[in-house]
């Protein structure tokens, strides 16, 4: 394991080898299996947001003049430097900030997942680890990605240090995934149990995730531009690690440097809407009635600059660009990809065969690509370049690589172990099988960059239209395990795992990538 993710670390700079494709005679120049290939694209797709190279794009320091530089604006650096973070990632992002900025950091805080230096160290990922007298804080907490008593003293430390900067000072924020309930800090008399209580209520009864940051800012000393007020006249610089499809700011880990646009009687509207209103704690009814009544009205984050420095688009803009070089035509089909997984699985079994059609014509009809389209529609994905796609298609004279990326969703109905990726691929293989696809091979891989897709320790899966016979060759009913949800153990059994996709901790998450090549015979 540990020698897969030394290799991980190295894959963003290391060339892929092409494969030639040409005329009778001609033959691929790759001895790569496509599968061998499929997961080399994943890995160098991952190394490509992993925090060192993605904070080393987002900043630069002049040693001379001791000006820092975010993309186009820059910073003197004068002993007035300061550094919070929390996520799943800020580890390894504070590492490779304490590298470059050197002595010019003053202080750092930092809330990260309990346990994560020590599974970073037994990884052998020392480069996403802070120097042992470093000038950083690490706080550990919310285990079970659930908002704690740890999780909350980091959170009054990282207020404290904000509290106390000065109109003279930078405060640099790192932000990933996982961020909200790794700064979970209640405004009094709000308790953190209290605030819990009535998100779980509001969850139970159906409220969208938009609807709970809405209450959960409302009720945070530094979610919704909380922690920039607190930073106030200080300058703020947050860099971001998006785990949330389209990159919204405000959304991701709650926005803490991202001025909030609901006003109370939003707040209010809501738990009306679900009936809890009248059974509201006293304490957050004052807490609500007092910034009713604020005469400062919103804060405004005038002097902060926030920027999106790795996500799910700019890992597939690395795939795409590894798969050219690997001699594939590669097209983005979206960085949206959500819904049900159902849902989902369907459109990559109509888009296989809508391709294949078109790189190899078969005479499938219109009918197909209809539905093809039709199955589109009802994802409702705002970027979705699938028209693009199916044109390139056509016009390629060889390999194709369609790539996507998003978070799509499993409905629970079983006991099983799986994940939302290997459930995709699951799935995927399944409707892969269903129909001819002609003289031509196809795979489809999901993964997520995080490495830890569901409660295993698989990032993803590959599947082939095979998939189906090679179950039922080995005793193994696909239908069975997904009524289960039961993938993990499925992918475990066949043919003794070759198809699962194991990285190990990497050390990121910009949510997942699909991948889905058709190579002509």
């Amino acid at each position: 394991m540990a020698v897969a993710l030394q290799v991980l670390s190295r894959l963003a700079r290391a060339p892929l080898r092409p494969l030639l494709w040409g005329g009778p005679g001609a033959r691929w120049a790759s001895d790569m299996a496509l599968a061998e290939q499929a997961r080399k694209l994943f890995e160098s797709t991952v190394g490509a947001v992993l925090p060192g190279p993605m904070m080393h794009r987002a900043l630069s320091l002049d040693p001379g003049s001791g000006q820092l530089k975010v993309r186009d604006r820059s910073f003197q650096l004068r002993q007035n430097l300061y550094l919070v973070g929390f996520g799943k990632a800020v580890l390894g992002m504070a590492a490779a900030a304490e590298e470059l900025l050197g002595q010019h950091l003053v202080q750092g805080v930092i809330s990260v997942p309990k346990g994560i230096r020590a599974a970073v160290e037994s990884s052998g990922k020392q480069e996403m680890l802070l120097k042992p007298h470093s000038r950083v804080q690490v706080f550990e907490g919310a285990e079970d990605n659930l908002p704690d008593r740890d999780a909350l003293r980091a959170a009054l430390a990282i207020r404290q240090l904000a509290e106390g900067l000065t109109a003279d000072d930078l405060l640099l924020v790192l932000i990933s995934g996982g961020g909200s309930a790794l700064l979970p800090a209640p405004i009094p008399p709000v308790t953190l149990e209290e605030k819990q209580t009535l998100t779980k209520l509001l969850a139970a009864r159906g409220a969208t995730i938009q609807e709970l940051n809405t209450i959960r800012k409302a009720l945070s000393q530094l979610k919704g531009g909380g922690l920039a007020q607190a930073a106030y006249p200080a300058q703020v610089v947050s860099l971001i690690l998006s785990d949330v499809v389209g990159d919204p700011v405000e959304v991701i880990a709650s926005g803490p440097t991202v001025a909030s646009v609901h006003s109370v009687q939003d707040c209010l509207h809501i738990l009306n809407n679900y009936g809890l209103r009248a059974a509201l704690p006293r304490s957050v009814k004052t807490v609500l009635a007092r910034a009713d009544s604020d005469p400062h009205g919103p804060h405004t984050c005038g002097h902060v600059l926030n920027v999106i420095i790795g996500s799910n688009a700019l890992a597939l803009a690395e795939a795409r660009q590894q798969a050219e070089a690997l001699g594939y035509r590669a097209v983005v089909l979206s960085a949206a990809m959500q819904g049900d997984v159902k849902s989902v699985a369907k459109f990559y079994g109509l888009l296989a065969r809508v391709a294949g059609a078109h790189l190899v014509p078969l005479g499938t009809g219109t009918s197909v690509e209809d539905e093809l389209h039709e199955q589109a529609a009802a994802l409702q994905l705002p970027d979705l370049q699938l028209k693009e796609a199916l044109e390139a298609v056509a016009e390629a004279k060889g390999p194709v690589c369609l790539l996507a990326g998003g978070e799509p969703t499993v409905q629970l109905q079983g006991s099983g172990k799986g994940g939302r990726n290997q459930e995709l691929a699951l799935r995927v293989g399944a409707e892969l099988g269903q129909w001819p696809l002609g003289p031509i091979d196809v795979l489809f891989l999901s993964g997520g960059t995080d490495g830890k897709d569901g409660p295993t320790e698989a990032a993803g899966a590959w599947v082939t239209p095979e998939l189906a016979k090679q179950a039922t060759a080995e005793g193994l009913d696909v239908a069975t395990f997904l009524a289960h949800n039961d993938s993990h153990t499925f992918f475990h059994r066949l043919q003794g795992g070759a198809h699962l996709l194991y990285t190990g901790l990497t050390g990121t998450n910009v949510m997942d990538v699909h991948f889905l090549f058709l190579q002509p015979r």
